[in-house]
């Protein structure tokens, strides 16, 4: 019997931990792995993505993704407290800042990211947090008790939970944010505006274009905020959410190959420079590109584990579950879809149609706060980006055009304008059998109906058997389409074949 193969994963936020899972489901028949966890943190994974909810009662068990027990049943060594200090390539073994050393066959990097903390003189005073662990949301907790006014620097994604986490905790809140409208990334400018409008409608300031220059002893509040330009700002507590860095020390200090402006470079088969040593999730440089986002750190994951599982000739891609088209990483969707503070955001592809020759098409209803966007190829047959602030009810619809190339039939304005016509919405039957339904988990539409097919029928059923929907849970209600077409079409069977059986005559 060949001895088995030490896997250390450094790292156990939600890809670390999905790596686990999907080596662990490979290991269960052979045991041919050996499987070390090393987490810095004094926790193992727990669902980053829902953090905000922490503020609304659910406790650091609620958002715990996996246990001691589970991990023990599942026979992985896990170590807490045990931040990773060296690597040692030449004879494969790490070592933590306890001093305990781990031998590896293969080393897994899944270190993640920090936040970015920009250089302001004042930035390292008490009250001045950052948004990124359950430690750090105990700590805004405290803080908040002695005080009235809070202030997030930052108006990104991250930026805006916080914010949210603030007036949650009845603060007087404001959002800082350096660029001139929120959500840079995800939104284009009107979608931005709007979205402005609408946080502020909720009650809390947004300052846009503003420059910090130093944080200073405030007069009526614990600090006061210096702006380019003179004008200031008094806080009791502030929360650094300008962008995140990848956590890539290690890697900077044991000479793996790192991009130019930070991130450990992967090959398609998330391998680093070193062959033996892999990294996914935001630590990882793929293409010149850091992907922010926990979908494509989960497919960077089943893809290391594909690899590990072939490289090491004890088993196959095929044995994975991994289809052709998925053997390598080739990059990932950014499309989101969230709610922050009750507002609905979606942004889809090239949302700034940056693509050469695209088209937009808008619509706004300010009475309503709703703002929609889609933009199209040159001869506006195909949907290729997207923005929806304040309804995003057309998200899943206009998702599958974009995944799917599906080439549009009527008007791109019928899409989002309501009463423009009849409006081109994809039902279950319309999709391809590979169209990626759960983004999160890359789980497709013949994925969930053969999961239909073997007596799955329901939707918690079928979200236990293929994790389909229990990432951000954004695509539950397309989930929900397909599992009912599929139960459409399994009844539709079953009546064809009663309806051709001869009819029995009275004796």
């Amino acid at each position: 019997m060949l001895s088995k193969q030490r896997v250390v994963v450094v790292g156990n936020g939600m890809v670390g931990h999905h790596f686990v899972q999907q080596l662990v489901s490979q290991n269960q028949a052979d045991e041919q792995f050996e499987i070390t966890v090393l987490s810095g943190e004094d926790r193992l994974a727990y669902d980053r993505v829902q953090l905000s909810s922490f503020f609304k009662g659910k406790t650091a068990d609620d958002l715990a993704l996996t246990c001691n027990k589970t991990y023990d049943d599942w026979q992985v060594r896990f170590h807490t407290h045990s931040k990773v200090v060296d690597i040692n390539r030449d004879a494969q073994t790490v070592t933590t800042a306890k001093g305990e050393s781990f031998e590896y066959d293969k080393l897994v990097l899944a270190t993640g990211s920090f936040p970015f903390v920009p250089p302001i003189p004042g930035k390292d005073r008490e009250h001045c947090l950052v948004y990124r662990t359950i430690n750090d949301l105990h700590a805004i907790k405290n803080s908040a008790h002695g005080s009235k006014v809070g202030v997030v620097i930052g108006g990104g994604l991250l930026g805006l939970e916080a914010a949210n986490a603030l007036k949650q905790l009845g603060l007087q809140t404001h959002v800082i944010e350096f660029a001139p409208q929120l959500m840079g990334v995800q939104v284009d400018a009107g979608g931005g505006r709007l979205l402005k409008n609408k946080i502020t409608d909720l009650g809390v300031t947004v300052h846009t274009s503003v420059a910090t220059e130093e944080i200073v002893e405030g007069e009526s509040c614990r600090y006061q905020m210096c702006f380019k330009g003179g004008k200031t700002l008094e806080t009791d507590m502030i929360v650094f959410s300008a962008g995140i860095r990848p956590y890539d020390n290690l890697a900077r200090e044991f000479n793996l190959e790192l991009g130019e402006r930070g991130g450990i470079v992967i090959n398609n088969h998330c391998q680093t420079s070193d062959k033996n040593i892999y990294a996914i999730g935001e630590c990882a440089l793929w293409n010149n590109f850091i992907f922010g986002l926990v979908a494509p750190g989960y497919a960077m994951a089943k893809i290391a584990v594909g690899h590990i599982l072939q490289d090491t000739q004890q088993g196959t891609l095929q044995s994975t579950g991994l289809d052709n088209k998925a053997d390598e990483f080739s990059g990932a969707d950014m499309s989101t879809k969230l709610k922050l503070m009750g507002v609905e955001v979606g942004s889809i592809g090239d949302a700034h149609a940056r693509s050469e020759g695209a088209i937009s098409y808008y619509f706004e209803d300010q009475p309503n706060g709703i703002y929609k966007k889609v933009v199209t190829n040159s001869q506006s047959n195909k949907l290729i980006g997207a923005v929806l602030v304040g309804d995003t009810s057309d998200y899943d619809n206009l998702l599958q055009y974009h995944l799917n190339d599906i080439e549009l039939t009527t008007a791109p304005e019928a899409l989002i304008m309501p009463l423009a016509g009849e409006i081109a919405e994809l039902s279950a039957d319309d999709l391809p059998d590979d169209a990626i339904i759960c983004a999160c988990h890359k789980v497709t539409k013949h994925t969930i109906e053969q999961t239909v097919a073997k007596g799955c029928i329901d939707l918690t059923s079928v979200q236990q058997s293929t994790k389909a929907s229990t990432g951000c849970g954004g695509c539950e209600k397309l989930v929900q389409n397909v599992i009912s077409s599929a139960l459409a079409k399994a009844s539709n069977t079953i009546n064809v074949v009663t309806l051709n059986e001869p009819v029995k005559q009275p004796a």
